[in-house]
This record gives structure tokens, sequence and C-alpha cells, in this order.
């Protein structure tokens, strides 16, 4: 069977500039990547690890590398042998999965033998002044729980700001590698004083070995630290959790693979993004299923999305129609 592929470079305006404390986005740079059999379709799309270097030209790129291969039919255990991890394998993978389950007449689910159910989604606070972080979580109180961007700034000034207005949400912090052992140090007492119930990748994935006996007084999620099973190893007894995202593990086959070794080692999961459509969300909605946290609002931070898209309710979504992926 002969696999035809097309490739589309999306740009999705974002509601406004979302910062963290790396850089600042005013769009979502995506590749979507469709695979066709001649009668089925599936499709996949990938925004790439941006801290790695990776751009939607650069994933478009890495794909066409691979088209002839592509076009001899190629499965997804072969896939991960030819491609590394990264958005153009996510890219791929995830279409391949779409179009297993168009080809097949069954759902992703049936496929992986998972009961899906709705999750609820952290609602993600950029970086910006303790006044405008709070005025964002109050116009997203309705939010169970709100992950909020720290690393530029004093963060008890901007959750203490962020409190007054959503005073009873859930609160979990992303440093996104900006602090160090005596920032934790520093905060994490009056930040647990403030509701807040944990924080994402506080030190630089460089530094990571001096959490090795760390007594941390919130529990520590290794995002930018993780993007394998290769790495659970190295992250046992430093970190908590783990942040899968699908554009770092190359797609949703390593994803599964990732979330049932690290759950037998011990580890409590989150899900993330790296914005995008609900099309990119879908297949991290599936991880979402085994995660304690969840993070795939990239839509709700862009003015606009794709065909049949997820629904979101005060941050509730439920499972996806089978028209938008899977």
């Amino acid at each position: 069977m002969r696999y035809d592929t097309a490739l589309e470079v999306k740009s999705w305006p974002l509601r406004k500039p979302f910062k963290i404390s790396r850089e600042e986005h005013t769009h979502a740079d995506t590749l979507i990547c469709r695979i066709w059999d001649g009668t089925h379709a599936g499709m996949g799309e990938a925004a790439g690890v941006t801290y790695k270097g990776e751009s939607a030209a650069s994933i478009a790129a890495q794909i066409e590398a691979v088209v002839p291969q592509i076009a001899s039919g190629i499965g997804r255990d072969e896939l991960q042998r030819i491609m590394s991890p990264g958005g153009a394998r996510n890219a791929v993978d995830c279409a391949l999965w779409d179009l297993e389950a168009k080809q097949s007449g069954q759902t992703v689910w049936r496929m992986l033998d998972w009961q899906p159910h709705a999750v609820t989604t952290v609602y993600t606070v950029g970086l910006a002044s303790p006044e405008q972080m709070a005025q964002d979580a109050a116009e997203h109180r309705d939010f169970p729980i709100l992950k909020v961007k720290v690393g530029i700034g004093d963060p008890i000034e901007q959750i203490t700001a962020i409190r007054r207005g959503t005073p009873e949400a859930a609160i979990v912090l992303d440093a996104n590698q900006a602090w160090t052992v005596d920032d934790l140090d520093t905060y994490s007492a009056r930040l647990k004083a403030l509701g807040v119930e944990m924080i994402e990748q506080p030190l630089a994935t460089d530094d990571d070995e001096a959490l090795r006996g760390y007594e941390s007084l919130l529990p520590l999620c290794a995002d930018e630290s993780c993007d394998s099973r290769a790495d659970l190893d190295r992250l046992d007894g430093l970190y908590q959790l783990i942040n899968i995202k699908l554009d770092k593990t190359g797609g949703l086959t390593e994803a599964v693979a990732l979330t049932e070794q690290a759950l037998a080692m011990g580890f409590d999961l989150m899900v993330g993004n790296m914005l995008g459509s609900s099309l990119a969300m879908a297949p991290a909605f599936v991880i979402a299923q085994h995660c304690k946290y969840v993070d795939i609002d990239g839509p709700l931070l862009q003015a606009e999305d794709c065909d049949h898209p997820l629904v979101y309710d005060h941050g509730r979504v439920e499972p996806f129609n089978r028209k938008l992926w899977g």
C-alpha cells in the first residue's frame, strides 16, 4: 500500500502575547501532516520543541527527508527507528495513529484498550506584571486549577496578586528552568502557604543533580528534563512527577510507553503541550487519562482553532469527536 504525504504550516494567532521565562509568543506556529492511503487520511499536528531550535519549517524539512519511507506504507514501529524524538516524528506518528484508526474502523481507545473519560485542564497564566497576571487569572476563575508561569519577577508577589481574585483555584507553577535550589529554599514555604501544589522544572536541566537528596516542600515535576523513557532512570529520586509532551517524545507511540514505564516506577504524571490546535491536543488527551495534572489548554490561548475542536467547559474537557482525530 502506498501513502501520500501532504504538509501544511499553520500560524495560529494568540489572543494576547504569551510570555514565559525564556521567550514570548504572539503566534503558535505548527506543522500539520496528512497521510493518505487513497481512501483514508490521517492527520497529526506538531509545534516542535522550540528550546531545542525546532520550528514548523525545520519539522517540515525533517518529514520531507523521509517521505519515500512513508510512501512505502511505513508502520509506527519502523517510524521509531528512522526518526528521532521531536516534533517531526510526532506529526507523522499521530497521523499514522489516526490513519490506522480510520483504516480499521476502530477508535484509538479500542486500539489501546483504554477507557476514555473527561479530564480537567489547567488554564495557563503567562508572565506579565502581577496586576496583569491577576486579571488574567480572575477572568478564568471558573477553572478549578491554574498553571502560572514564573521565573521573572517575584513569585510571591505574583501569586499573592492572583490569589486576591482567585482564592479557590488550585495553583501549580512552571519556572521553565529559571530558578536555583536557593530560590526553592527562599520561596517554597510561602508558596505552599498560598496554596501552590507543585513546581514544574525549577532548575536548568544541567543542574538536575542538585536535587539529589533535596527535601522539597512541594512536589517537583520534570519537563525539559524528560523527553522519553531514556531519561527516567536519571530522574528517579530527583523529581516526583514528569511532564509528557508529544513534541518531546516524538509522538503518541513513545508517549504511551513512557506513561506506562513512569507509572510503574512510581512517578506521578502531567501531560503538557507546546501550543497548537485541538488536533495537537487530541493525542495528548489520550495520555491525560493517566495524569494527575493535565495541561491541554493550547487552543484556549489561540484566537482560532481547527474544525471539530475539543469542547472546553470551565476547564472540563470531554473525549474528542472522531471527526477531529483517532
